[in-house]
């Protein structure tokens, strides 16, 4: 048996490939849309990718299950409760794949959606009757259960399902031996749970002994403690969830159309008609300089997140990166569904540099320069970016939070004739509300750089 676990990072999402070296027969669970490491991991262990499972239909990701169905003529299963638009085979509890050295048997456990499945892995050498692991998908996590509340725009509330959580978890999951190893679709930094480990497998025992939902707790405790406290989903979420339902265009068949390179003047008039400008480079080149009406947000970041968060499915996008970092962009933007890009700004930020009337800069200032300011007799406003609970647990005083997942909608309450300085945990997130701020006309404007983190080791003040 070989099982071998895929971690990206900028989603927290775990993929898995699975295989029977007997029958060179290899099974994808929940893989994400560029899908060449499993081919490629498939030729190297010689098997063949005949399955695919999704254990539900994620949010957060379109998964790569039309891909591996078009390149090797992998079969789709899915739960029995899932309605696609696609063929696959319907997996009820305890049906099961068996081949002479794994078994996969398939546990119904709905709660985070309704068609959600896990399933236990048999090493056949090792024992036919004790599974070894289990794959939870998003039913449970290492230290947090899947949160059951994202289905709501569905038509399910998030008492049904956390009640159907609830019972997944002690009735399919919390049975299974201490030692059974468990693997979940996510990690640390994954908005399907609040309390997510950076760990990425564990023991069920371990679960039991430390996951705070798996204590022993009435159902009513239960969806009370789950319901309450989760962080705001991002608005691509329940697109994206659709999405893994229907019949698409695969990645690559979309990259062939978004890979073009766009001169200046086109994508100006792009810019004007609409188009949103997506500067992908690193934060502090961004404030060096960039085409004025860009947004940024950085490749080295959680990209495909803030990129879901704050940009329009509706609206092309327009590519400016450095110049071979355009694909890259492109293939993220396409893990999230966002194939509305209409090609790159030929040549990058050299395109612009016999128009310097079109470069602005974003004025960023150490945390002891702010902290100056914010002593004159003119201070500007601290405008804090970061999540309602980071800010809770510290914050400079007299800040303001608007939280970057909110600045569009609440852009109201920032004021126009004052000096604003905006910031975060560590200037991933303060360059993207630059951008945006400009974008709303609010110029008088400077960044902290380093963010909260920076004021911190300059021991500076902080509410706590």
């Amino acid at each position: 048996m070989i099982l071998k676990q895929y971690y990206l990072a900028c989603l927290a999402h775990a993929s898995y490939l699975l295989g029977d070296e007997a029958t060179a027969t290899a099974i994808v669970v929940d893989p994400q849309r560029d899908i060449q490491q499993y081919l490629a991991d498939a030729e190297k262990f010689g098997l063949h990718i005949r399955h695919v499972f999704l254990t539900h239909f994620h949010a957060d990701f379109v998964a790569g299950h039309l891909e591996l169905r078009d390149r090797c003529g992998a079969t789709i299963h899915l739960g029995p409760q899932a309605k696609a638009e696609y063929a696959f085979e319907a997996m009820k509890n305890s049906d099961s794949l068996a081949f002479p050295g794994l078994r996969l048997q398939v546990l119904e456990t709905p709660g985070h959606t309704i068609e959600s499945i896990s399933i236990l892995i048999f090493d056949l050498q090792k024992s036919a009757e004790k599974p070894y692991a289990v794959l939870t998908g998003d039913t449970l996590f290492i230290g947090d259960v899947g949160r059951p509340d994202l289905r709501a725009s569905l038509g399910w509330t998030a008492q049904d399902l956390g009640a159907r959580l609830y019972e997944s978890l002690h009735n399919k999951l919390l049975p299974l031996p201490d030692e059974t190893l468990v693997y979940p679709a996510h990690g640390a930094g994954s908005l399907c749970g609040k309390q997510l480990s950076s760990d990425t497998v564990s023991t069920l025992g371990e679960q039991r002994r430390l996951n705070y939902a798996l204590q022993p707790m009435s159902k009513e405790e239960f969806i009370r403690l789950v319901t309450a406290d989760q962080p705001d989903a991002p608005p691509y979420f329940t697109y994206d969830a659709i999405l893994n339902t229907r019949e698409r265009a695969t990645l690559d068949k979309s990259l062939e159309q978004v890979l073009h390179p766009v001169d200046l003047d086109e994508v100006l008039r792009m810019g004007d008609a609409g188009a949103q400008l997506l500067d992908v480079r690193d934060p502090a080149e961004y404030a060096k300089g960039h085409l004025a009406g860009s947004i940024n947000i950085g490749l080295g970041g959680q990209f495909a997140t803030w990129s879901g968060t704050v940009l329009d499915r509706d609206k092309p996008i327009v590519i400016i990166a450095e110049p071979g970092r355009e694909q890259e962009a492109a293939m993220r933007l396409g893990r999230i569904g966002f194939d509305h890009v209409k090609g790159y700004l030929r040549g990058g930020m050299e395109a612009l540099a016999e128009r310097p009337d079109l470069v602005w800069p974003t004025v960023r200032l150490t945390a002891p320069l702010i902290a100056e300011e914010l002593e004159s007799a003119a201070p500007p406003l601290v405008v804090d970016i970061r999540a309602p609970r980071e800010w809770n647990t510290k914050h400079i005083a007299g800040s303001v939070n608007i939280p970057l997942n909110h600045l569009q909608e609440r852009m109201a309450e920032v004021p126009r004739d004052r000096r604003i300085a905006v910031h975060c945990a560590g200037g991933y997130r303060s360059s993207i509300a630059a951008g945006i701020l400009h974008q709303y006309g609010i110029t008088n404007l400077i960044e902290m750089a380093g963010g909260l983190a920076a004021w911190e080791a300059a021991k500076l003040p902080l509410t706590i």
